[in-house]
Formats: C-alpha cells, structure tokens, sequence
C-alpha cells in the first residue's frame, strides 16, 4: 500500500506549482487549443476517404488507415487509460479505505467492460442475422456463393437476381456492423475523453497543466485518428458523421469546463478520493470498452476475416505486410505519448 506521506522538498515544489489564477489561465487556452487539434485528428481520415472515394486504392487506403486506427486504440487503452485507472485506485487515499483495499476493482470493471461490449456485438448480430427486425416470418438465411453456383434446383431465370440480391445483403450486414463497432467504439473513446479533461479540470497544478496542453494536443491528433478511421469505413450519412466527429472533438473541451465548475462548486481537486474512484472506474470500463473493440472488432476482423487481406497470391500479401505496418506504427506512436501525458 502506498504511502501518504511526502518529503519536504516534494511538499514545497507542489506548493509552489499550487496557482488558481494560472491555471485557469493555461485551462481555458487547453480548451480552445485540444478543441482544434481533436477536429484536425478526427476530419482527417474521414476527408481522406471522401478524396480516396471512388478510386483503384480507396479501399487498401480505407484498409490501412483503419489498421493504423487499430494500433492506437489499442495502445490507448493498454498504455494509458489502463494504467490511469489502476494507479487512480491504487492510490493511497483510496487503497487504505475499505473496500478498495480488498479487492482489485480496476481489473473487474475492466473485464466488465469487455463483456458488456460484447454483449452489444452479439445482440445486434442477432438482430442483423435476423433482418434487423424488418422480415415478419423470422429469420433471413444466407447461402454461401460457391454454394449457390453450385446448386442445380434453382430456378434458371432467378440465377442471377438471387445472387444480386445476396450480395447486396451480405454488404449491407457489413455496413452494419462497421457502423455498429464506430458507435461503440466512440463510447468507449468518450468516457476516456471525458475522465482526462474533469482531471485537468479539477487540477490547480500549473506545472502539471502546461505540459499536458501539448501532449494532450498530439493524444486527440492520434485518437482522432482511430476513430475518424473507422467512421469513415463504416459509411455513415452525412449528418451522421458530423455529429459523431463534433461529438469527440467537444468531448474533453467540455470535459475540462465540467471539471472547473466541480472545484469552484465543491473544492475537490484532481487528489480528492471520491475523484480518483470516480476516475478509476470510469478509465477500467472504457479500457475494457477499448480493449475488445480493438482486438476483436477492428484487428481480428480485418487481418483473419477481410478478402483483400486473407486471399492468396502477392497482392494480399503485400497489403497485409503494409496493414500489419500501419497496425505497429498506430501503436507505437500512440505509446510514445505515455512519456508525456
């Protein structure tokens, strides 16, 4: 268990970093400046992808900024909001109080993250799977194409539409289910937007704040990223990909205000216990939230389940050594930012 008290030294530096006035100063800039940097992250791929559109490369394109995507969300939730969440608990106010001190909660709200994102998976598969509720006798089957090349007892004029008619269906359950893990996924981003701007909130650090303004800067460009990377896949309307852009660019803005209206309203601080539990069990269920989608839903299914990466010969070779490539830069950059924030 760690230990509540502090050196000398340590006291009278975090004294001297302790200015009200300063610090709302550099949080309201932080507003403004994480504002602008969550929209250049977010628009970029999505805009991308509008140029791209249309053309021979759009889907490889679409393909590698999504695996790119991939690595950073799932570096965002191993790398920071995991550990954030374990040491917010960890901490000494919290672990010496009953019951945080016997048992680790972090882990199980993790894990109860993962499960409930799954629970969404397998209950909109269902409903896919079933026509989305539209067919009033159950069920739609989809039989597979080389099965259906195949079968003799269909009817010759019916060949080619029946063929059509699945194909259509099969890309509209793909459309779904893309449009399904961006929504989840931007939840999940959400709530870690959320904890990280009422944590700058609350603080009246300045040393802590002015380095946080830049490396929070750069986390929105690459968590933006991930997500616009997969908004664009999934082929939202218009309104719904601005909704869902301007959504996470607000997020940790709005966040940063909430908590600046929580100190001034109750005196609590980024220190407090009743924050640090609220920030711990909030960042373990958007880890796990972030964990599954990034595993399952995004690296899983495209690297073992998409046509253009699992068919045979040099191409789909090629595109999935590039894919794999974007996978451990997204990563690697994403966890570069842990030395800052």
């Amino acid at each position: 268990m760690a230990s509540c008290v502090t050196g000398t030294e340590a006291a009278l530096r975090a004294a001297a970093c302790r200015d009200g006035d300063a610090a709302t100063h550099l949080k309201l800039i932080s507003v403004f400046v994480i504002f602008l940097t969550s929209v250049l992250g977010v628009w970029g791929p999505v805009l991308l992808a509008r140029y791209f559109h249309g053309k021979p490369l759009y889907d490889k394109a679409i393909l590698v900024i999504k695996s790119f995507a991939a690595g950073v969300i799932l570096s965002t939730s191993l790398v920071h909001v995991l550990p954030e969440a374990f040491e917010a608990l960890a901490d000494c106010q919290v672990s010496s109080r009953h019951p945080w001190r016997d048992f680790p909660f972090a882990g199980l709200v993790t894990m109860i993250g993962a499960i409930t994102a799954l629970l969404v998976d397998l209950t909109a598969s269902e409903h896919m799977g079933h026509g989305g509720g539209g067919g009033g006798g159950g069920g739609m089957e989809y039989m597979p194409v080389g099965k259906a090349v195949g079968g003799l007892e269909m009817k010759e004029g019916k060949f080619g539409g029946d063929l059509e008619i699945q194909e259509n269906s099969e890309e509209e359950i793909v459309k779904m289910k893309q449009r399904l893990v961006s929504q989840v996924l931007e939840i999940g981003i959400i709530f870690h937007s959320v904890i990280i701007g009422v944590t700058m909130g609350m603080s009246q650090n300045k040393c802590t704040i002015r380095p946080l303004i830049a490396a929070l800067s750069f986390h929105q460009i690459f968590e933006g990223l991930g997500l616009g990377g997969c908004i664009a896949q999934a082929g939202f309307k218009a309104g719904t990909v601005v909704y869902m852009c301007l959504m996470f660019a607000v997020t940790t803005p709005l966040g940063i205000v909430l908590g600046m209206v929580i100190f001034a309203l109750t005196g609590y601080d980024d220190h407090n216990p009743n924050a640090l539990i609220m920030e711990g069990l909030l960042g373990s269920l958007s880890s796990g939230i972030l964990i599954y989608m990034a595993l399952v839903d995004l690296i899983a299914l495209d690297f073992f389940h998409n046509k253009m990466l699992t068919s045979a010969g040099e191409s789909g070779s090629r595109l999935k050594k590039l894919c794999f490539v974007a996978l451990v830069m997204g990563s690697a950059s994403m966890s570069l930012l842990a030395l800052w924030a």
